[in-house]
C-alpha cells in the first residue's frame, strides 16, 4: 500500500460535513478513507462514479400550487393508480434503502 502523504483541503458546507460523517461514523469508516475510495472510484471509472446530470422534470411542490392545480396533480396520481402504474409503499421504501445503500 502507497504511503498516504498527499493533503487534500476542501471547503464544503458545514452541515453536509456533519450529516456525511455521521453516517460515516456508522459505518466505522474515517472521513478520510471514504475521500480515498471515492478517488480510487473516480480513477476506476475514469470519471465520477455514479451519473451527474440536470433533472428532466422538476419536482411537484405542492406548497405553491393553486387547488386548481393540486388537484389536477392529484388526478394524474389517481390516473396512474387506476392504470397500474404504483408501486407499493414497502417496494418503494425498499427500493430507496437500496439506492442509498440505507
Amino acid at each position: 500500500m502507497a504511503a498516504k502523504s498527499a493533503n487534500l483541503y476542501a471547503r464544503i458546507e458545514p452541515d453536509v460535513k456533519e450529516e456525511a460523517e455521521r453516517i460515516l461514523a456508522v459505518l466505522g469508516i474515517p472521513a478520510s478513507n471514504a475521500i480515498n475510495m471515492f478517488y480510487k472510484q473516480i480513477i476506476l471509472n475514469r470519471g465520477l462514479p455514479f451519473p451527474v446530470r440536470i433533472p428532466t422534470a422538476k419536482p411537484v411542490n405542492a406548497a405553491e400550487l393553486t387547488e386548481e392545480a393540486l388537484n389536477a396533480e392529484l388526478e394524474k396520481g389517481y390516473e396512474d393508480m387506476l392504470a397500474g402504474k404504483v408501486k407499493s409503499a414497502r417496494q418503494t421504501f425498499a427500493d430507496i434503502r437500496k439506492d442509498y445503500g440505507l
